[in-house]
């Protein structure tokens, strides 16, 4: 093994946290990372089993924050989940947490909600740190210029034991995204056209940075969208370099640097922004006037079309295993060749998820709600208990429901259909959320992914709609 040196030639956001959090390498490559934040949810039970196995404790537990929001019901928050078979993992969470001394928000804990918003919310998630979890869309949290990231059961062990991790450095892309959005274009369009570009296997191996004007123009809300559905992409993680937007919202946030840590932490920020001449293994630009909104129309985020487009034809595809693919992909979704997307009907809506449930997404979908009254069934589920809070501050909850919409207790919900919400086998949904393969919203769900406003049109009209005819 070797120590690993600093080195000289100009350096990117990616590459400045790695260098400050490898350890050492092996003669395989691999390093072994510091981890400065970890964060637990109730799937993490099978680490914690693990290490009682082995007689080992957890090393560091005032850098793990565990936080209940898979398997939490957001009709019975009360109760856990009324479910006993899916409450079982909330308890383990809690006896795990308190065995441990972990920080748990938990049922009841006004700071309890989905895990990726919880964190930059309370100020968990701040630039320049490495953080870990045991769910993909970890990036999240990549937006405020963090190393985010990602694992599985024996890697989250692995971290609560050691507090490091073995990795493999990945290779970087830069994803350039330049120009202005036209209006009634989002985040959620942005990272959805973005990936019916490259595909879903586009940045498979990379570390995603995101620049160019129309990135550094969305709120850390938008950022956010964009780096969480890196994964859908391939990518192993998703960044955005720390600005005056990163700092702003992290001021005043309960465990973020205060005081005179506060201005230490902002000039180190400042420092780590990509360096002129630093290198990238592949660059994608993206011209963001040319991004509508957007949505799925198949079971992989690269099945994307604007909202004015039409269902592909299998007869249009050369490739003989492709068409199959896409054959079979209009039988599971109940779709023909030629369909115009607005002609799509639509039976159910969710608008949450960790992609999509803060209140800048609660507001948008707000605006398109208001004075109107939805088709089919639709619920709202805030992503933290504090964003519902905010939320009935304002009077959203009361808009929805004069609207028809169903106002939720906080959790993951529909997004990962393992919590009671669900979409019923052969029900098409309009999901804020981030996965669309088959199944994903319950056995037989099919899946359309949109933006907020996108979802709640959808529920005033009963069908696919563009949201900008609200306008």
């Amino acid at each position: 093994m070797k120590i690993i040196m600093s080195y000289s030639e100009p350096k990117t956001l990616f590459e400045k946290i790695w260098s400050r959090h490898e350890i050492l390498t092996r003669d395989d490559g691999a390093s072994l990372l510091s981890i400065d934040r970890h964060l637990c949810h109730e799937g993490s039970f099978h680490a914690f089993d693990k290490l009682k196995m082995e007689n080992r404790t957890v090393r560091c537990p005032e850098l793990t924050v565990a936080i209940a929001d898979h398997y939490v019901s957001t009709s019975f928050p009360e109760k856990g989940n009324e479910v006993e078979a899916l409450r079982v993992p909330i308890e383990k969470l809690e006896i795990n947490s308190k065995d441990a001394g972990i920080r748990l928000y938990g049922v009841g804990s006004k700071e309890q909600g989905i895990v990726h918003v919880v964190g930059p919310e309370q100020g968990l998630t701040i630039p320049g740190i490495t953080l870990v979890c045991g769910d993909s869309h970890t990036a999240t949290h990549g937006a405020f210029g963090c190393l985010a990231f990602g694992i599985g059961a024996s890697e989250v062990a692995h971290v609560l034991a050691t507090q490091t991790l073995w990795q493999t450095k990945p290779k970087t892309m830069r994803i350039n995204i330049n120009g202005s959005l036209s209006d009634g274009v989002v985040a959620k369009d942005i990272i959805l056209h973005l990936i019916s570009v490259i595909g879903a296997n586009g940045a498979t191996g990379y570390m995603i940075e995101y620049a160019g004007s129309a990135i550094r123009d969305l709120s850390m809300e938008g950022r956010m969208t964009i780096c969480n559905m890196s994964i859908e992409a391939g990518g192993r993680a998703g960044m955005v370099e720390p600005d005056q937007k990163t700092f702003d919202y992290l001021r005043g946030r309960k465990h973020a640097p205060k005081l005179k840590d506060w201005d230490l932490a902002i000039k180190d920020w400042t420092t780590l922004a990509t360096e002129p001449g630093a290198k990238f293994d592949k660059e994608v630009s993206v011209d963001a006037g040319k991004i509508a909104p957007s949505l799925t129309w198949g079971n992989s985020p690269e099945e994307t079309l604007p909202v004015t487009g039409y269902i592909p034809s299998p007869e249009d595809e050369a490739d003989v295993n492709k068409r199959e693919t896409l054959q079979g992909t209009l039988e599971y979704m109940g779709l023909a060749p030629g369909q115009k997307l607005t002609d799509i009907a639509i039976d159910r809506v969710f608008i949450g998820s960790c992609t999509n449930s803060r209140i800048e997404d609660l507001r948008s979908a707000a605006r398109i709600a208001q004075g109107k009254k939805a088709l089919i069934p639709a619920i709202i589920v805030p992503g933290s208990t504090l964003i519902k809070e905010q939320a009935e501050a304002e009077g959203l909850d009361k808009l929805f429901k004069d609207a028809g919409f169903e106002w939720r207790s906080t959790g993951c919900s529909m997004c990962v259909g393992m919590n009671g919400d669900i979409t019923p086998p052969g029900e098409r949904c309009a999901s804020t959320s981030n996965r669309n393969f088959k199944g994903r919203q319950g056995p037989g769900s099919r899946t359309h992914l949109m933006s907020p406003a996108m979802a709640a049109a959808a529920a005033i009209t009963g069908r696919v709609t563009d949201a900008r005819d609200f306008s």
